[in-house]
This record gives structure tokens, C-alpha cells and sequence, in this order.
């Protein structure tokens, strides 16, 4: 009998260690959820952490900012940074200005690479894989290597200062990162099934009509994911829209590379000298002014944006 016991006993002490560290069949062991779940944590505190530490720094005041006893809670609450980046920035005209070259240009990007997308996934397109391949290569070359061919394109047809070339780009599909919301497309309208588009065929559906009626409402995660990061991407552009407008339109991320310029020019040293000189919290609230639009928007289509990436993804599934 006691061998017995010793046995169950033993044989219960060996299905505990082997639950947490392997797992029963179906479910993951305890500790396999433990160290996901630790991954997990660090790896957004990561990305969490400069957000936290930008919104706390930017309501802190002077005193606070010398206080090293305060570190992530000001002692008061203060408007002061945020009054002074705002005027800095001119955040109304760089918003307006932002968004003149930021919506229109990633709504048309987003419609014309759905229907390179579209014509790549759904029809024998001859040499699709070179096309392909050469969308990666694309992708993978640095913007700053077409630029100045670029420049010398728009400048010969006079279009150099205006927002032209923005939208022009835009229309042809060849937008900042463009390469690759062509693939996301492109994996998405090759996998959805094809019999969908033969019933409508059979309904006397046109091609044109198919795309519409049955690609694109079907291809919704895609169009969220691909209109999302083009807005983001162009808003975020310092490089390629001062190159071509040359101050026919001057966005938020551009004031803010101005910002310290820009700030002492506004301020004079009698300000300084009264304690309104240029400090890690006004330049944090002037970063945070600028990106505040991004936040809002990704609040706003936060469900859909996490189905979409889990809709489409790289794969295509």
C-alpha cells in the first residue's frame, strides 16, 4: 500500500512539473504563458515609455524640470509648454498645410495601387513575378536615390513650388513606400476565392463592376491598413514635400524641424531672462503637438486597424 501511494504521489508530483513547463496536450504550459506574457510587458513598455515620458515632461513647469525629486507626476499641472510650442509651431496653418498634402495624396495612393493590386492578383498578367520582384527592389532602394531625378523631372514642366508633384506621384502610384502596399494588395486579392468573382460574372457583372461591387468591400482590412500608414508616412515626410513645394506649403513636421529657430525668434532674452527660455518640456510638447493628430486618428480607427493587420498581416491571410 505504501508503495502504492508513493507511487500516485509521485506520478502527481511528475504531472505538476511536467504541466508547467511542457504543458497538457492542446494548452501551453504555465510558464510558456509566463514568459510570453513578460515579452509582452517589455516589449510594450518599449514602445509605451517615450509616449509616457513626453506627455508627463510636457505638463511640468520650470520648477519641476530642476526638481529632481519629480520625476514622472508634476507637482502642477501647466498649459504654459504647450501655449508656447503652439505659437512656435503655428500648429493651425502646419495642420491646415499638413493635411492639403497628406489626405487627398494617401486616398489616391490607396485607389490606385487597389487596382495594381487588383489587375496583379485576379488576371495572368504576363512576367507578374518579375513585376513582383520589382516591386520589392523598389521598396528596398532609398528614397533619397530618385530624388534628385525627380527634381529635375518636375522642374523641367515648371512644377517645382507647387503641391502638384505630391498629388501627381500619388496618382501614379509611386507614393513614399508605395511598393509595398502594392504586395499587401496584392497577397490579399490573390487568396480571397475566385468563385465569388464568377457568380458575379454569371450575374452579367462586368469586370469594372466586380471590382467594385465584390473586390474592394472585401478588401476593406487591406484599404484601412494601406490608407493608414500612406497618411501617416506623408504626414511624417520632411524630405521629399520641401524638395518639391519649396514653401508653397509648410507642414507641422516642418515647423517642427524649425523649432528651435523659429522659438528663439519669437522669444527674446528678456524672455529667457524671466525664466521663458527654450527647455525640454516645451520641446516635448511641441513633438507632441505635432504627432497629436496621428494619436487621434489611430484612436479612432483603433478596432479596425488591429483587424485589418490581423486580416491581412504579410501572409495574406
Amino acid at each position: 500500500m505504501k508503495d502504492k501511494e508513493t507511487k500516485l504521489e509521485f506520478k502527481a508530483v511528475n504531472k505538476l512539473f511536467h504541466n508547467f513547463f511542457v504543458g497538457r496536450i492542446g494548452k501551453s504550459s504555465i510558464l510558456s504563458r509566463i514568459l510570453t506574457y513578460v515579452i509582452l510587458a517589455g516589449l510594450g513598455f518599449v514602445f509605451i515609455y517615450p509616449l509616457i515620458y513626453m506627455i508627463s515632461t510636457s505638463f511640468m513647469d520650470s520648477k519641476d524640470l530642476v526638481d529632481s525629486t519629480v520625476t514622472w507626476i508634476p507637482t502642477h499641472l501647466s498649459l504654459e509648454s504647450f501655449i508656447k510650442a503652439a505659437r512656435t509651431l503655428e500648429v493651425w496653418n502646419g495642420i491646415r498645410d499638413s493635411l492639403i498634402v497628406t489626405v487627398l495624396p494617401a486616398m489616391l495612393q490607396t485607389m490606385v495601387l487597389s487596382c495594381a493590386g487588383y489587375g496583379l492578383g485576379r488576371f495572368p498578367v504576363p512576367f507578374k513575378k518579375l513585376w513582383i520582384a520589382l516591386s520589392v527592389l523598389i521598396f528596398l532602394i532609398p528614397a533619397q536615390v530618385t530624388m534628385i531625378p525627380r527634381f529635375l523631372l518636375f522642374n523641367s514642366y515648371k512644377m517645382i513650388g507647387t503641391i502638384w508633384p505630391v498629388y501627381l506621384i500619388s496618382i501614379l502610384g509611386q507614393g513614399i513606400k508605395s511598393s509595398i502596399f502594392l504586395l499587401v494588395y496584392y497577397n490579399f486579392f490573390s487568396t480571397y476565392p475566385r468563385a465569388l468573382d464568377e457568380a458575379a460574372r454569371i450575374d452579367g457583372a462586368g469586370r469594372f463592376k466586380v471590382f467594385i461591387k465584390i473586390a474592394l468591400p472585401m478588401a476593406k482590412p487591406a484599404i484601412v491598413v494601406c490608407f493608414l500608414f500612406s497618411f501617416i508616412w506623408i504626414w511624417n515626410d520632411t524630405t521629399q514635400i520641401p524638395q518639391y513645394s519649396t514653401g508653397a506649403v509648410t507642414t507641422l513636421p516642418m515647423h517642427l524641424q524649425q523649432f528651435v529657430d523659429r522659438f528663439n525668434k519669437l522669444y527674446s532674452s528678456a524672455a529667457v531672462s524671466t525664466g521663458g527660455a527654450l527647455n525640454e518640456s516645451i520641446r516635448l510638447a511641441g513633438t507632441l503637438l505635432t504627432i497629436l493628430p496621428l494619436i487621434i486618428l489611430y484612436l479612432i480607427l483603433q478596432k479596425q486597424f488591429v483587424e485589418s493587420i490581423e486580416k491581412t498581416g504579410i501572409t495574406g491571410e
